[in-house]
Parts: C-alpha cells; sequence; structure tokens
C-alpha cells in the first residue's frame, strides 16, 4: 500500500502565516520596551496634565466673564499664559535662532577649512573635544570664565582680561541684557563639534570629477561653494537644522547649573524641572512637558522625511 505525500505547495499557507508571525517576534522586546518607557509614560503624561496641580482630581477652572474657562485644560492655562512660561518661550526662541545658527554655521566654516590643513585629524578633534565634556561640567567651567567679583581682584577669566583692557567687569551671568547670550555662547561651544563633524563628512562625498570639472570651466572657490558644494550637501544640511532645533528646544543642563533659571534665563525645560521638582506642581509640570512634546513633533517628523528621502535613493 503506497502513502500519499502532501505537495508542497499545500504547505504555503503555513509558511506564510509563519513568515508574517515572525517579524512581529524579533521586534517584540523593542516594541514592550517602548511601550514601558515611552508610550505608557507619554499617556500618563497626558493623564496628569488633566488633573489639578496635585493630581488629586480633576483639574477645574471657574469660569468668569473676564477669564476664559479652561475647564480641565486648566494647567494649560499656566503652561501657555503665564508670565514665567511666556519669558521660557521667547528665550526658547531666542536659542534656537542664535545657538542653531551659530553652531551650523561655524561647522560649516569649519568643515571647509579642516578638510584643507594639513593636520585634519587633530584639527577636528580639538573641536569636536567640548562635545566629550558633560553639560554639567560645561556649565561648571564656563561659571569660572564669566565670574563675577565686586573687589578689584577678578577671578573669572572673561572680566580678567576686560579689566586688563581697562575696562569694567560685567557680571555676565545675572545682567538681563546678556546673560542669554552668554549662555547661548556655552551652547555653541558645545555643540559645533557635532555639527562640523556631520557636514564635513557631507562635504567629503561630493564627488570630486564635478568639483574638479566647474573649477576647470573658471567657477572660482567661493563659485564653487555655492553653486556645487552647498547645493549637494543641502539635505545633510537640513538634518543638521532640525536636530539642533530639536536639541535646543531641550536644553536644560546648562541652564539649570550657571542660573537656575534666574535673572530671566529661563527654558522650557527648566520650567518644567522646577515645576516638578521644586513646586510639586504634576499638574503644571505635565502640562508643559505636553506642550513641549507637541512643539518637537513637526521637527522630528521634518527628520524621519529625510531620513526615509535618503534611504529610497
Amino acid at each position: 500500500m503506497t502513502t500519499r505525500t502532501a505537495h508542497p505547495a499545500a504547505n504555503i499557507p503555513q509558511i506564510m502565516k509563519q513568515g508574517r508571525a515572525i517579524p512581529w517576534l524579533y521586534l517584540l522586546p523593542a516594541l514592550l520596551v517602548m511601550t514601558t518607557f515611552i508610550i505608557y509614560p507619554a499617556l500618563n503624561t497626558v493623564y496628569l496634565s488633566l488633573r489639578d496641580r496635585d493630581s488629586v482630581q480633576w483639574a477645574t477652572a471657574e469660569c468668569r466673564p473676564d477669564q476664559p474657562c479652561w475647564g480641565i485644560f486648566e494647567n494649560y492655562r499656566y503652561a501657555l499664559t503665564a508670565p514665567v512660561m511666556q519669558n521660557a518661550f521667547l528665550n526658547n526662541l531666542t536659542w534656537i535662532i542664535l545657538m542653531v545658527s551659530g553652531t551650523v554655521g561655524l561647522g560649516l566654516v569649519i568643515a571647509m577649512f579642516a578638510n584643507r590643513v594639513r593636520y585634519e585629524a587633530l584639527a577636528k578633534a580639538i573641536i569636536f573635544m567640548p562635545m566629550a565634556i558633560s553639560f554639567v561640567g560645561a556649565g561648571v567651567i564656563w561659571r569660572f570664565v564669566y565670574d563675577f567679583s565686586t573687589g578689584d581682584s577678578q577671578l573669572g577669566l572673561l572680566n580678567g582680561i576686560v579689566t586688563a583692557l581697562g575696562g569694567q567687569p560685567v557680571s555676565w551671568l545675572t545682567e538681563p541684557q546678556v546673560n542669554t547670550l552668554a549662555l547661548i555662547v556655552v551652547g555653541i561651544w558645545m555643540w559645533t563639534g557635532f555639527c562640523m563633524t556631520i557636514i564635513s563628512a557631507a562635504i567629503k562625498s561630493v564627488p570630486d570629477d564635478i568639483l574638479e570639472a566647474a573649477r576647470t570651466d573658471g567657477a572660482n572657490e567661493w563659485q564653487t561653494f555655492w553653486k556645487i558644494i552647498i547645493p549637494t550637501i543641502l539635505p545633510t544640511l537640513l538634518v543638521v537644522v532640525v536636530t539642533m532645533v530639536v536639541n535646543v528646544l531641550k536644553i536644560f543642563d546648562i541652564v539649570y547649573v550657571m542660573t537656575g533659571g534666574n535673572y530671566g534665563t529661563e527654558v522650557i525645560a527648566n520650567r518644567l524641572y522646577i515645576e516638578q521638582y521644586t513646586n510639586f506642581d504634576t499638574g503644571h509640570a505635565a502640562a508643559i512637558a505636553v506642550v513641549l512634546i507637541v512643539i518637537i513633533i513637526p521637527a522630528m517628523i521634518i527628520n524621519l522625511r529625510r531620513f526615509n528621502e535618503e534611504g529610497q535613493r
């Protein structure tokens, strides 16, 4: 008596089902980690932002003719309209304009010149070195640089130079006219090396034959830079700019260590920390966190689209 063996094609549906399930098994650990440490905390933060300041009950607000009724969104009234938060938004905007342009601009200039020097690796290592220092460490270092004394002798390096040149010492971290700019200088000092490294790699990827052809046709270095190099590395520049915008929106360590957000230097992330761990107003802190996430999401979407476009090429 002979037995009939199943045709291989009969096992195709089972194989296809296994093929669909196996990738999810590989993704399961990552999905569990993301759910535990990202998705659940995010949803819980939104929940807490709709509670009162102490997270005891749902937030409520008395509706008055002179005051809009926010209801359970009362914590967002503080996050969006409080004077200290408006100052934080303005300071973050100042950080974005000055720090992003400073880091990307300096990174581009240094990358262009570093690619032409004899000791390129050493030059780039020196510029990149501040990235090896923690933000807290950088804040402590620059506090000594900006140190201000009322006496004749100045411990701070910058005020020492100012007084040596015959000027008057300046309280760099307490003067509202200069303190935010002084903090931004620290951020530029730290992040320029990162921008330089990414941009330098993009510049090296520009085909040499295109550059040689442009020079052969009579283009000078300035024309080559603006007409060939910049258009070629523009996608990388956009990614670097968006990445720096996200980093600046989350800036915290430098402000916390050097001024604590005082003297008009408050930023969004530092205010979030103060509301949670100094004032113990969980509702306010959660609302600020949600607002910060909403602001960052468009920048993240732009970066993801750029990465997808680069991957499809």
